[in-house]
C-alpha cells in the first residue's frame, strides 16, 4: 500500500539516508534522497503533499540556508529539522522560518513518523488553501471596474445606499451591480464575500 505522501530526504551521512530511505518507502511512502541541499535544489520538483526531512548541519550549505532560500523561492514544502547537534538559536530560528518540527537524532521512529504525517496533512490543508485562494483570484478578475469598487465597498461594511453616495450613483444601480458581484464571487451572503475577500487578501489586488 502506498501512503499519499512524497518525502524528500536531504542529509549527507549516506548510511543514515539508506537505513531511512528503505525504511520509509518500506512504510508506503515515496522517497526521494539527496547528498546535499544543493543536489536538492538542483534536481527537486517541487510536488504535494510532502515533507522535507533536512539535515541541519551540512557541508556547503546548512539546513537553516536551504530553509532560507526555499522561502525566497515561494516554495512552501513543509520541514522537520533533525540533528545531530544544533545551537538553541538554530532551533529557534528554524522554527521562527515555519519549520514544523525538530527531531534530534537518534530519534524514535514512532516520533518522526507521527511529525512525517502530521507534516504532510499540513501540506495537504496548505494545497487546498492555496487552491481556493486561486479559484477566489479568478472570480474576482471576472469583476468590471466598477463592481471592483462595489465589492470593496460591501467587504468594508457599507450599505447599498451608502455605497451610492460613495460613487454618485442610485441604490437601485448599487443593487444590480451588488448581485453581479455575489454572483461572480460565488457566494450567497456579504459575510462569506468577506471571508473569501479577507482570506485571498484581494485588498491588495483592489489597490495596485
Amino acid at each position: 500500500m502506498t501512503k499519499v505522501g512524497h518525502i524528500y530526504l536531504i542529509d549527507d551521512d549516506e548510511s543514515m539516508r539508506t537505513s531511512l530511505s528503505r525504511m520509509l518507502k518500506e512504510l508506503g511512502y515515496i522517497v526521494e534522497d539527496f547528498s546535499s541541499a544543493v543536489a536538492y535544489l538542483e534536481h527537486s520538483l517541487p510536488v504535494a503533499p510532502a515533507v522535507i526531512l533536512l539535515d541541519m548541519q551540512m557541508p556547503d550549505m546548512s539546513g537553516l540556508d536551504l530553509q532560507e532560500k526555499l522561502l525566497q523561492l515561494g516554495r512552501k514544502t513543509p520541514i522537520i529539522f533533525v540533528s545531530g547537534q544544533s545551537h538553541p538559536h538554530q532551533i529557534v530560528k528554524s522554527l521562527k522560518q515555519g519549520a514544523v518540527d525538530f527531531l534530534f537524532k537518534p530519534f524514535n521512529l514512532e516520533d518522526l513518523l507521527k511529525a512525517v504525517a502530521d507534516a504532510l496533512e499540513f501540506d495537504r490543508r496548505q494545497l487546498k488553501r492555496i487552491s481556493k485562494e486561486v479559484e477566489t483570484k479568478k472570480d474576482y478578475s471576472t469583476l468590471t471596474p466598477r463592481e471592483r469598487e462595489v465589492c470593496f465597498w460591501l467587504v468594508k461594511g457599507l450599505l447599498n445606499k451608502d455605497i451610492a453616495v460613495k460613487l454618485g450613483t442610485t441604490d437601485a444601480t448599487i443593487k444590480v451591480h451588488k448581485a453581479r458581484v455575489m454572483d461572480k464571487m460565488n457566494v450567497n451572503s456579504v459575510q462569506l464575500l468577506v471571508a473569501k475577500y479577507l482570506e485571498s487578501d484581494l485588498e491588495n489586488i483592489h489597490n495596485n
